[in-house]
């Protein structure tokens, strides 16, 4: 059992994402659209349906037309398989190299792997400079750009909005909050900036966690989870905290996968 957590770039066009989640069927469990990030987040349930939205967007979008605030080599931008249970990482490992030679074959966009090979942020800092594509043209594809294939354990990602806090500043918080279980970005988002992170060890290091590390030294405006959490992450939280870090029992994979597949059965 796999999930696929496909960031497109694109957060603006509210009937263009509802048309691309309507063609996803059940498997879609959850879209997060971001606007000022200009960003959407499609989880999706196994890997069927993965093509389907990349075909359909890189058909459709031009990143030479993107402006947002998020980092992004192309319209379909990261594209992780992630083992769930009675799953390995093997089998992830194997979804994403038959779906980046699919990208890099038949859709013509080069696709860089991550994963044992390297992290995402080595190659956001070097792809098409001292980093060639894993498959698919060497150079970036006219509208399409280049697609980031990897495979990775269970993440949470979580954005913090702070108010009156410089971009300087917010950027220095992030880097003083990264470790090996968190990756942080400090970013202007409208009037506000923001902390985005991932908890790429969420077991070890959770929501709750970092917002406090957080509120420590600045006052948070409000939390954001982008995507869903893992139940015993959840579980690990106290129910009291939940609103204020924006999480509960329907935010999690596990709630999703059961409504999937009730949704299934009566169909």
């Amino acid at each position: 059992m796999l999930e696929c957590v496909v960031n497109i770039s694109e957060g603006k066009d509210h009937a263009y994402l509802s048309a691309l989640a309507g063609r996803l069927g059940n498997d879609l469990l959850d879209l997060h659209i971001d606007g000022d990030h200009n960003r959407s987040v499609f989880t999706l349930f196994g890997t069927a349906q993965v093509r389907v939205l990349a075909q359909q967007v890189i058909a459709t979008l031009d990143i030479g037309r993107h402006f947002g605030v998020h980092p992004r080599l192309g319209v379909v931008d990261v594209v992780p398989f992630v083992p769930l249970d009675l799953s390995t990482f093997d089998d992830a490992l194997l979804a994403r190299n038959e779906f980046a030679e699919f990208g890099g074959g038949e859709l013509g966009v080069p696709c860089f792997l991550y994963g044992p090979e390297r992290s995402l942020p080595f190659v956001r800092a070097h792809a098409f400079k001292d980093l060639l594509p894993d498959f698919g043209p060497r150079q970036p594809h006219p509208t399409a750009g280049a697609m980031c294939v990897g495979v990775r354990n269970v993440l949470v990602a979580y954005n913090l909005w702070l108010k009156n806090v410089s971009l300087k500043a917010t950027r220095l918080l992030a880097i003083s909050l990264r470790n090996e279980s968190v990756r942080a970005l400090g970013l202007q988002v409208g009037e506000y900036t923001q902390v985005s992170m991932n908890l790429i060890d969420p077991h070890r290091v959770g929501p709750a966690e970092m917002y406090d590390r957080v509120a420590e030294q600045v006052k948070i405006e409000r939390a954001e989870l982008v995507g869903l959490v893992p139940a015993r992450v959840l579980a690990a939280i106290p129910r009291s905290r939940w609103i204020e870090l924006d999480i509960g029992n329907e935010r999690t994979i596990e709630w999703r996968i059961a409504q999937r597949n009730h949704l299934g059965r009566q169909n």
